[in-house]
Parts: structure tokens; sequence; C-alpha cells
């Protein structure tokens, strides 16, 4: 269902039965929560990236990763949920490992 690459793939898909207020019933189909796994000690890295003012996460893993989607993979190896987190403060070190598969 999920390319090979994304954050969902191998995830569980899972089914509620929702209640409309006509009392009919549907399925909804929804992905499983996904778990931040914490950082591999064995991950290999890439390179260390410097924040600078205007930095913008899609754009560092573009550069590095030549594809900017991998955003989710710089965020789990510097144990963050939240993407911007890792930009918002220039001078930063922003580690970029290598895909773990």
């Amino acid at each position: 269902m999920f390319d090979p690459a994304s954050r969902y793939a191998g995830l569980d898909i899972a089914t509620l039965d929702v209640r409309a207020r006509d009392g009919r019933t549907r399925a909804v189909r929804y992905v499983r929560r996904r778990f931040v796994p914490p950082p591999p000690d064995e991950a290999a890295t890439l390179i260390e990236h410097t924040v600078i003012d205007g930095d913008r996460l899609d754009n560092v893993t573009a550069r590095y990763l030549d594809d900017p989607e991998q955003f989710w993979r710089v965020c789990d190896a510097n144990d963050t949920v939240h993407p911007h987190d890792l930009t918002e403060e220039a001078g930063r070190l922003i580690k970029i490992t290598l895909p773990q598969f």
C-alpha cells in the first residue's frame, strides 16, 4: 500500500466501524500508530549538517539523501518527532545517517 521508502511501510492497516448520525455503519481503514524507534547506535553517520537561518528539513534531506521525503529518517536519527524542531535554531548540528534496512 505504501512505497517501501515510506515511514509507513510495513505498518498494519486496521479497520474501524464508524456509525453515522443516520445509523448507517461504514468501515474506515487506517494505519496503526508508528512508534519512533530509538536511534540505532550502529547507524552510520553520513554527515553532520549545521543549521543555518531558513533551513528546512526537506531541503536538507534533498541535498544529502537526494529525496526530500526522507526527512523522517533524519528525525528518527536525531530522536525528534517534529521536523521543524531540528531547523528552528541556527547553529544546531543535525546528524544525517545512512538508511537502515
